[in-house]
């Protein structure tokens, strides 16, 4: 999954990227026009110059002086000059070192006109000038041509180009650094919402606190608003539930009371029916009461409990209830192993599994702690050293009410609560025969995940 981060940098970069690249060819395109614009123009100033130092005597036309630029001078410089009559060359300069410029189109332009070409040269492509000019007009035209090697102006683009291509990379990697940071400085509220999220979750806090931006403000408050609700609803539904438990219980304690008084008075009949149906009541009463206090903590974040100080609790409570009967129960499960479950919920699981093994247990009870379990799953084994339960009685004594052995004390909730209680955190419960010959209980717990796990 990509991350919001990811995208907008994502798309910063391509963008400046791209405005880089058009920028970059823009430029070298201003400046390749402006350059050879440039060119041309210092050729036509030689040109003019060319013409100006051409004096025509009677012996024919003469150079003054050599052009003010020495470059025309120095041999094969790429800098060339020649003045031409119809069919021959009457002067030409130093650098063409007695050769000719050759391939320039032979079209008669007005007096005064110029026109540019592209000839082949000594040196390479030359890009040249040329002009005709009539001093009599009895006498043949002279033709004035300059020219400069091509060269001359693509290594300047070339030397352009290639600062403007460092320059614009370095530009563009210093913009998209700027708007990386940009992106990072701006999402950071995200980051400190995300970290006050776990932080809730954990339990460690009841609400999301932080100073946030106008922006973020808004959906904090939502969230707090939320969080109160649900803590609301949950209190509620606790209170609802310990109320019908209340309200229910003085009418059940009536009718059985009646049940033993009709008993009392010769009807045992009819007084094991009520007593039966009033137990029916009240396992039914136990078990949807159960049910739907772990429905309300379920939604509510930051229900992180400790196991090993429940599985501690519980040994201490049962332990000096089942000392008579000579039953040691072990607890060897780490203080630090945590589920994300009602501290009240998991005492009420393990209480019903440790009850349970002292019921049928000859002399041991052990807690432990898988090292094994599946990712996200705090892995809790309940086993004694009792008689156990056949395979095919794995899944029977999970069901309301039901026992596999009738004569065993006991209302058949237990399993049936503990089972419907973990699977509504997220979890799950099984059964299986333990290494010390009695009943081995499973129970996977959900373990506390932050928002990092969560995305992983």
């Amino acid at each position: 999954m990509t991350s919001l981060k990811g995208r907008l940098i994502g798309v910063a970069v391509v963008w400046i990227l791209v405005g880089v690249l058009v920028s970059g060819v823009a430029l070298s395109t201003v400046f390749k026009t402006h350059v050879t614009q440039q060119f041309y123009e210092e050729l036509y100033v030689h040109l003019d110059e060319l013409q100006g130092l051409v004096t025509v005597t009677s012996s024919g036309p003469h150079l003054q002086r050599p052009l003010s630029d020495p470059r025309y001078d120095v041999p094969l410089s790429g800098y060339y000059w020649e003045v031409q009559k119809p069919g021959r060359i009457v002067a030409s300069s130093t650098s063409l070192q007695g050769g000719v410029l050759l391939g320039i189109p032979p079209d008669d332009p007005p007096d005064g006109t110029v026109h540019t070409h592209m000839i082949d040269g000594p040196t390479g492509k030359v890009l040249v000038a040329e002009r005709v000019h009539r001093y009599n007009p009895s006498d043949p035209p002279l033709r004035f041509i300059i020219g400069t090697d091509r060269r001359h102006l693509e290594s300047v683009l070339q030397g352009f180009n290639s600062t403007l291509a460092w320059s614009m990379g370095a530009f563009a990697g210093s913009m998209i650094i700027a708007a990386s940071g940009l992106i990072l400085f701006a999402l950071r509220p995200l980051n400190y919402l995300r970290t006050a999220l776990n932080r809730v979750r954990s339990g460690s806090e009841k609400k999301l606190q932080g100073n946030f931006p106008q922006e973020v403000q808004p959906l904090v408050d939502e969230l707090n608003a939320m969080l109160r609700s649900m803590t609301e609803l949950m209190i509620r539904a606790r209170a609802q539930a310990g109320n019908l438990a209340h309200g229910l219980k003085t009418p059940l304690a009536i009718l059985t009371d009646e049940a033993y008084r009709i008993e009392d008075k010769g009807l045992p009949q009819s007084s094991v029916i009520i007593l039966d149906q009033c137990r029916r009541m009240q396992t039914q009463i136990d078990y949807q009461i159960a049910r739907a206090r772990a429905v309300a903590m379920h939604s509510v974040p930051g229900t992180l409990t400790s196991v090993g100080k429940a599985g501690a609790e519980v040994t201490s409570a049962l332990s000096r209830l089942y000392q008579p009967k000579g039953i040691v129960i072990e607890n060897d499960i780490p203080s630090t192993v945590t589920a994300a479950c009602d501290a009240q919920d998991l005492n009420e699981m393990l209480a019903n599994l440790v009850d349970n093994a002292c019921k049928h247990a000859k002399g041991r009870v052990l807690l432990s702690c898988a090292e094994e379990s599946p990712q996200h799953t705090v892995r809790v084994v309940v086993e004694d050293d009792g008689p156990g339960l056949p395979p095919e009685a794995f899944e029977v004594v999970f069901n309301v009410g039901e026992r596999w052995d009738s004569e065993a004390p006991g209302s058949g909730l237990g399993l049936s609560i503990v089972r419907d209680l973990v699977r509504l955190y997220g979890g799950d419960i099984a059964l299986d025969t333990s290494s010390l010959g009695g009943l081995k209980v499973v129970l996977d717990l959900p373990r506390f995940r932050t928002l990092d796990d969560r995305v992983s």
